[in-house]
């Protein structure tokens, strides 16, 4: 302890008052810091260096910059994202040997058309329903290795394909 704290303590017990244990420890130990803060504690421990490369140690943070804001995040600058209508579903129809083999079989009576990848059937369905006003029997959907989704569309027995296909130029 230093000479303040023990005028402290001495003032302490000569006014008679208690000091109790606590304020006596916490004195002590602040006097005990003031000196190692004031002269400085010399055992420190000294790190071993087992390779011989030294790497500096990286400390630069630096915040992010970014050059455009996220879609996401922005969506008020950006406005709305472009809507996903029957015009974005069915891109075009196709016109392969296999496909219009399938257009001319009565049996079959299906169109093929290539669409959107993110398009599910019913969504599918609901496009050619409402681009072609014809009804759809089912939906049968691959994508291709070079990535492009087909999309095969049965139509009902009231609609014929030859006759569609026809009206919408392919044939």
């Amino acid at each position: 302890p230093t000479s303040t704290s023990c005028s402290l303590l001495r003032y302490c017990e000569q006014s008679a008052t208690a000091v109790p244990a606590m304020v006596r420890k916490e004195i002590v130990t602040a006097a005990g810091t003031r000196k190692k803060v004031r002269m400085g504690s010399h055992n420190k421990a000294v790190r071993v260096h087992t390779t011989p490369k030294f790497t500096r140690p990286k400390t630069l943070v630096k915040p992010k910059a970014p050059t455009y804001k996220a879609k996401a995040s922005g969506m008020k600058e950006y406005g709305q994202l472009p809507a996903f209508d029957q015009y974005a579903i069915i891109k075009y129809p196709l016109t392969t040997e296999s496909a219009m083999k399938k257009i001319e079989d009565k049996s079959m009576n299906t169109l093929v058309f290539i669409v959107d990848v993110r398009a599910n059937k019913q969504q599918i369905k609901n496009a050619v329903k409402a681009m072609y006003k014809i009804d759809c029997l089912k939906v049968n959907t691959l994508i291709r290795p070079d990535g492009k989704k087909k999309a095969y569309v049965r139509l009902t027995q009231d609609h014929d394909a030859l006759e569609v296909a026809n009206s919408i130029g392919i044939i």
